[in-house]
């Protein structure tokens, strides 16, 4: 990873989170008269507003990429182990999805009666699709990786609208769908972008790990 690529891949990530949140802002618009979210609702949430939010959803989502990159390193080198590590993070994947399932159950009577086990399913079935085609381009160690990475990473980045007084559907849906994708896009990416050149005889059958 060169210079030139992160800069590619920077600046392409926070494009793919403005236009993804300019499609489900306006989605949320046209469905909920009443959506906001941050603040933000007394500027009308134009389409600049939302592509700006979006663009700043892209960083956030670079900034947890590359800090469960760093996490992923220190443990491997730490556990010594790839199993060990991948174990722990499959149970924290699942731990994370019953327990996002549970907070969202606790607030019932705020949000809709179908969030709490609705999100939860999403993001399994998205993370698992986006993590078979993951190991397709790749191989098999990078799927639990990928499903620790689309769920736990995306959890936490959108913490801010799960919790809170202000949490409600909308604004869930308007956070997690963006920075679902952005980490679906850099994931797929990685590979691409760190891949070292090849001989054309090793080309055809060498696949990178993450």
């Amino acid at each position: 990873m060169n210079l030139r690529k992160w800069f590619f891949l920077f600046w392409s990530t926070m494009a793919v989170g403005g236009v993804v949140t300019i499609v489900v802002g306006s989605i949320m618009q046209w469905t909920d008269q009443s959506f906001g979210f941050m603040g933000l609702k007394a500027v009308g949430f134009n389409t600049l507003t939302m592509a700006l939010v979006g663009m700043l959803f892209g960083a956030f989502s670079q900034m947890g990429f590359f800090a469960y990159l760093t996490l992923n390193y220190i443990a491997l080198s730490v556990f010594r182990r790839s199993y060990l590590w991948n174990a722990l993070q499959a149970y924290t994947t699942v731990f994370v999805l019953g327990g996002v399932g549970y907070l969202l159950y606790q607030d019932r009577e705020s949000l809709n009666n179908w969030v709490f086990w609705a999100l939860p399913l999403a993001m399994a079935l998205g993370s698992w699709l986006v993590a078979y085609v993951k190991v397709k381009q790749t191989n098999n160690n990078a799927f639990i990786p990928t499903l620790f990475l689309q769920v736990v990473v995306t959890i936490l980045e959108s913490w801010p609208s799960l919790q809170g007084e202000g949490a409600n559907t909308s604004a869930i849906v308007f956070m997690v769908i963006p920075m679902f994708i952005c980490n679906a896009y850099q994931i797929m990416l990685l590979h691409r972008l760190v891949r070292k050149p090849q001989t054309t005889d090793s080309a055809a059958s060498a696949k990178p790990v993450l």
